[in-house]
């Protein structure tokens, strides 16, 4: 997921220092998504919800972020990076607060949901920084770093629900404060960014482009799949091996890490959509049919894998044909079809175990 901003000149570059400072605030946030994955189980015995119903402690992190994006890039545009750090750790912190504070399934639903609208907010941030470096090495990192956290929550979250709390797992991008110090010199030069308007007309324009509806379309399947895999692939495995979720966590991690890591090579090989949506077939194939934990595992390194490079692929296709001054709101609109995937994955898994 990526947020845009406007070039800036080599004075303003976060440097090599910030570049990793900026990986360290976006990864906690995208650990939010996978964190709780787990533990579901575990939450719906203490809240006193079945395990569908406390799935959607999930499924709103998703929509959370999906809202949160836009309205938290909107920030960005009136006051910068800046400004949109300031709101991003306010509805962490209040997030944060109602899941660990505030008995009952409605307090840590509400409590997602704000996590998930300032992770949003500091992933936008983490990207209008990096942005700012004109060589383009701190965005890749940022990228990088977004995919690793995510897949790293699935161990994170079972670690700290093992060690402390379940509830530690649902809070994972609070993580994400202790990076605030860290990024301040970034924040230095020129806290502002200047905003740009949206063209008359665009979203219809956008909407009748045969391109952007292909890339997104094939983009929300595979995030669907994904990251409904995220949630089921490891139960699954865990349950057919007998693993504890600590350890299940673990190999998910790697599994799925593994695949977001080599996705880049289906980026340099820039392969055709049909490699994609086959990959997407297969993964499901395998991580639903498999009869062998290291099946199921490598059916969500499979969809990790075609996921990552999906983004990378069909971020520009879906702009493709258009004229430059919509490339920004056919790029917005495509993440936002990811988001939706992000939120409706795990609700479809459940539904469907």
């Amino acid at each position: 997921m990526t947020a845009g901003a406007a070039t800036a000149t080599p004075a303003e570059a976060p440097g090599r220092g910030r570049g990793w400072a900026l990986v360290a605030l976006a990864a906690p946030a995208a650990a939010g998504v996978s964190g709780p994955a787990l533990v579901v189980p575990e939450a719906a015995a203490s809240l006193g919800v079945s395990t569908a119903t406390a799935t959607w402690l999930l499924t709103v992190f998703g929509i959370g972020m999906a809202a949160g994006t836009p309205l938290l890039t909107a920030a960005g545009r009136r006051s910068g990076p800046g400004g949109t750090l300031r709101a991003a750790a306010g509805l962490v912190a209040a997030g944060a607060l109602l899941v660990l504070l505030v008995p009952g399934f409605t307090a840590a639903l509400a409590g997602r949901a704000l996590l998930a609208a300032g992770a949003a907010g500091f992933n936008v941030a983490a990207f209008q920084l990096a942005s700012r470096d004109p060589g383009g090495r701190s965005a890749g990192l940022v990228a990088i770093g977004s995919a690793a956290g995510g897949t790293a929550g699935l161990f994170g979250g079972a670690a700290i629900a093992a060690a402390a709390d379940w509830r530690g797992a649902l809070v994972l991008p609070l993580l994400s404060l202790v990076m605030l110090g860290a990024v301040r010199p970034a924040l230095a030069a020129g806290a502002r960014t200047p905003g740009t308007a949206v063209p008359a007309g665009a979203l219809p324009a956008v909407l009748r482009s045969r391109a952007f509806l292909s890339a997104a379309t094939l983009m929300l399947l595979l995030s669907t799949v994904n990251f409904g895999l995220m949630y089921a692939g490891p139960l699954r495995a865990g349950q057919l091996a007998g693993w504890g979720s600590v350890r299940t966590g673990a190999f998910a991690a790697l599994a799925s890490l593994a695949g977001a890591l080599l996705s880049w090579g289906l980026v340099r090989a820039r392969v055709r959509w049909w490699v994609l949506a086959g990959g997407g077939v297969l993964a499901l194939a395998l991580a639903a049919g498999g009869p062998w934990a290291w099946a199921v595992l490598l059916g969500t390194g499979v969809s990790s894998l075609v996921t990552a490079g999906g983004q990378g692929l069909l971020t520009g296709a879906s702009a493709e044909g258009l004229p430059q001054e919509l490339h920004d709101t056919a790029v917005g609109l495509f993440n936002f079809a990811f988001l939706v995937g992000v939120a409706a994955g795990p609700a479809l898994a459940s539904s469907l175990l």
